[in-house]
């Protein structure tokens, strides 16, 4: 599976086939890929660090339970939000569940209109947070596609410097200095020095 929003899925791990069955369907009817496993063990056994999307986990499963399958996945190497769902809910299991970062508790026999809102709110922040590993990877792309001079020309340009005192503190013209920003702005595919500060620093102020 690759990172595409397109690829977002819905596995759903529960030892209960009428309940597996029925979360696969509904979340199916509503537009959303799902997949299911009986086991936490058969989930662990078919699970692709290049999975997206959610796990939704039964609590009280033979074997590996919800919360053992947890944490397991926090340790990788796949690492998926997780809700966990369960027919004997109580604030100790809760509690516990959220230590180990699962995103949501739903106890059994859940509302199916809260259960798709929960998973399409964690699928919208999957697209944001795989939209935002994109742009990181094509940032670092373009940075080390600079030469070396480039690499230091750039790093004046960040403290604000204009062309001349960038060449006066590298030793070469304010000539020189233009050229090698044409060639940074070009390869990093900003319009100005302000739109590259932007796509350098984008949570900057």
């Amino acid at each position: 599976m690759s990172d595409g929003a397109t690829d977002l899925a819905a596995y759903v791990v529960d030892d209960d086939a009428a309940v597996r069955d029925a979360l696969v369907l509904l979340l199916s009817l509503r537009g959303h890929r799902a997949a299911a496993f009986a086991s936490a063990e058969d989930f662990l056994a078919a699970a692709r660090p290049d999975w997206a999307g959610c796990a939704i986990v039964d609590i009280r499963m033979p074997g590996m339970d919800g919360l053992a399958l947890l944490k397991r996945m926090r340790e990788g190497p796949v690492r998926l939000p997780v809700v966990i769902v369960t027919g004997h809910g109580d604030v100790a299991s809760a509690r516990e569940a959220f230590r180990n970062e699962a995103v949501d508790f739903l106890e059994k026999p859940f509302d199916a209109d809260v259960l798709v809102e929960t998973v399409e709110a964690i699928f919208r922040r999957e697209r944001d947070r795989i939209a935002s590993r994109r742009e990181e990877g094509e940032r670092a792309r373009r940075l080390d596609a600079l030469s070396a001079r480039e690499r230091e020309v750039l790093d004046q340009l960040l403290l604000g410097l204009h062309n001349r005192d960038v060449a006066e503190r590298l030793g070469i013209s304010p000539r020189t200095v233009e050229v090698h920003k044409a060639r940074i702005l070009d390869k990093l595919g900003a319009r100005n020095v302000v739109d590259l500060l932007r796509r350098i620093r984008p949570d900057g102020p």
